[in-house]
């Protein structure tokens, strides 16, 4: 496996077969600064979500003000602005430079431990493709509750764990019972839509 990662990254191949033996140890700001210095050689898409989740997600957006935490390239952040014409607020650790320029959605520079909004501010509060990323998963379950006043949804993958992956992933979820384990409310409902699980709830 190590001449693999040394054969796609370089020198950066390291940082890929060390991450989860050495994540444990991190802060926030040291995670954040470890996934910047992957990003030149990590993979770049558009979206991880898949068609089905994004569909789903696009019926369940109630009331006016909606965040997308961790939004990536604001792919997500553009669609529900698009069909639904809410404000609708951005949030992720590295926002793009042309994605500071949107007039029409809010993009911000932060982290899922601690957004920076108060209690109950968002009516639906999204996070997709995130949770699995996490050191602490009970504080930034907390912390999405926290701002959202209305609605919840959450997609993470359905995935066992591996020592060694490309995605940096930590937190791990092959079955459903893992997922509303890690929520515990026996009110949520957790769907699996084209392999990944997509958790919803109302607070």
């Amino acid at each position: 496996m190590s001449p693999l990662f040394v054969l796609l990254f370089g020198k950066k191949g390291k940082l890929f077969l060390n991450f989860k033996e050495n994540a444990w140890k991190f802060n926030s700001q040291e995670m954040t600064n470890y996934y910047k210095e992957l990003a030149s050689v990590h993979i770049k898409r558009e979206t991880d979500l898949n068609l089905s989740c994004e569909k789903y997600i696009l019926k369940q957006i109630i009331g006016d003000r909606v965040l997308d935490i961790a939004c990536g390239r604001g792919y997500l952040a553009k669609k529900i602005k698009q069909k639904e014409g809410c404000e609708v607020v951005g949030i992720d650790f590295v926002i793009p430079d042309e994605l500071k320029k949107s007039e029409h959605i809010t993009f911000k520079e932060g982290i899922i431990e601690d957004i920076n909004y108060p209690n109950n501010f968002f009516d639906t509060v999204i996070s997709t493709h995130t949770l699995e990323h996490v050191l602490d998963l009970e504080k930034c379950i907390s912390e999405l509750r926290r701002v959202a006043a209305k609605r919840l949804i959450v997609v993470i993958p359905k995935q066992r764990p591996y020592r060694y992956t490309f995605d940096l992933h930590l937190q791990f979820f092959p079955y459903k019972f893992n997922v509303l384990e890690a929520f515990k409310n026996e009110n949520g409902t957790c769907l699996l839509l084209d392999n990944d699980w997509l958790y919803i709830e109302d607070l």
